[in-house]
């Protein structure tokens, strides 16, 4: 496949340490963000039923599915993975200096397959 200026310019980018570093951990808050989403539609609810069933807003829940948001707490991580009858399993991995554990290929790829399960794409 031909590679695209966005691709050849995000190849780049992630030369940069601190730019792979920051790319790295976004990609750590749409990990959260997409495996709430895909909890919450396999069981069924809507971002207002799972509110209803934390007694917190509709709004609250938009706010953690939100790729963008960082500020997950790990009693709310639990909280919502009880609702959703799942477990909350944090790993941390060993990574070699200078490694850049994710690309921009991998982090597009599962997010596309994460939306098709969901039925979005």
């Amino acid at each position: 496949m031909k590679k695209r200026n966005f691709d050849r310019y995000l190849e780049e980018q992630l030369q940069d340490p601190e730019f792979a570093a920051r790319f790295e951990q976004a990609g750590e808050a749409w990990d959260v963000a997409l495996q709430i989403v895909a909890l919450r539609q396999r069981a069924g609810l809507s971002q207002k039923e799972l509110a209803k069933r934390l007694n917190t807003s509709q709004q609250q829940i938009s706010r953690l599915e939100s790729p963008g948001y960082e500020g997950h707490s790990l009693s709310t991580l639990r909280r919502v993975a009880d609702a959703l009858h799942a477990h909350v399993r944090i790993v941390f991995e060993p990574v070699k200096p200078g490694h850049v554990r994710r690309t921009a290929k991998n982090a597009a790829s599962k997010y596309l397959k994460a939306k098709k399960q969901a039925g979005h794409v």
